[in-house]
């Protein structure tokens, strides 16, 4: 009686050279499946670079302006707007920032003292700082007035961080003021206004 012994795939054999035919076919075990893109798909590096944290904030800062202001082309310049600085980037001669609504009423508070060019008379050393919101306790810091009752000259502190110019006071106790960077981005406008919307800030003095 003879008996077939099936060697395990792994038993100790010279293969000089692949089974070839249907033998070699029939033997599961051994088959091996290559795809047929395989050999000629190679690794490669790709032309990314990671963003430093820098990038990401000067990214993040960008993002937060443009969800923050409606952006839009002023055009000619509106009546009544004596601005001398507009469409310009940095700090300002007062050492706000241009366009800023703190710039243009401490624009207008020189204006009305008769200081036009530098030296100015006032700016952020000695008049508030560059947040609309500390002007009222700036004022009282001062010893300036500081009034529920609007008149023409003062500085309206509307709220929202926002301070703007009071150009007159209407008979039924309306209020029409300037200002810039409310509504349009860096940009003049006029408004009216309920007198009880707002404290005002006469001229320091």
């Amino acid at each position: 009686m003879f008996a077939c012994v099936a060697l395990p795939a792994y038993a100790t054999t010279t293969v000089e050279t692949p089974a070839t035919g249907p033998l070699a076919s029939s033997i599961g075990a051994q088959s091996v499946q290559v795809a047929a893109d395989a050999v000629a798909s190679s690794a490669s590096r790709d032309a990314f670079t990671a963003t430093t944290p820098e990038e990401l904030a000067a990214a993040n800062a960008a993002a937060a302006l443009a969800s923050s202001y409606v952006y839009r082309d002023p055009g000619p310049r509106q009546a009544g707007d004596d601005y001398p600085w507009a469409g310009m980037e940095g700090l300002s001669p007062l050492r706000y920032y241009y366009g800023e609504c703190v710039d243009f009423v401490a624009w207008r508070l020189n204006r009305d003292a008769g200081y036009t060019g530098a030296p100015f008379r006032w700016d952020w050393s000695n008049l508030a700082s560059g947040s609309a919101d500390s002007w009222t306790d700036a004022w009282y810091s001062h010893g300036w007035p500081v009034s529920s009752t609007p008149i023409a000259g003062a500085v309206a502190v509307t709220g929202y961080q926002h301070v703007a110019y009071v150009k007159e006071v209407y008979g039924d106790g309306s209020v029409l003021v300037e200002e810039y960077n409310y509504g349009n981005y860096h940009a003049y406008g006029q408004r009216v206004i309920s007198a009880g919307s707002a404290t005002y800030l006469y001229p320091p003095g």
